[in-house]
């Protein structure tokens, strides 16, 4: 894996993206927008999970620039936003190896 400078390839993205279909949110961001509670729990759920789904409340007036604004926060990869779901990812070096996400080489 190379995310040494701090950019997934299209390839792992891809990888990345049909890894995370499946996927429910485990964080969900409302009309408080980003608060530090919001940034904490996402950075824990990329601790346990590596790959999570975040999703936007309806009516919490949050766009686009937040996805980008939460990757940056919790220090992880912007995978993708569709509609009002945004994929992150974040490598975690401590998890077990069998439990870890191994992304494919370019």
């Amino acid at each position: 894996m190379d995310t040494s400078n701090n950019v997934l390839s299209g390839k792992q993205k891809k990888y990345l993206k049909a890894l995370a279909h499946p996927l429910n949110p485990v964080v969900w961001l409302g009309k408080d927008g980003l608060s530090d509670q919001a940034i904490a729990t996402t950075s824990l759920e990329l601790t346990r999970h590596e790959l999570i789904k975040v999703k936007l409340g309806g009516n919490s007036g949050l766009g686009k620039e937040i996805a980008t604004t939460l990757a940056d926060a919790t220090g992880s990869h912007l995978v993708q936003m569709i509609g009002k779901v945004i994929v992150l990812y974040k490598e975690n070096p401590k998890r077990q190896r069998d439990q870890r996400i191994r992304l494919p080489n370019d």
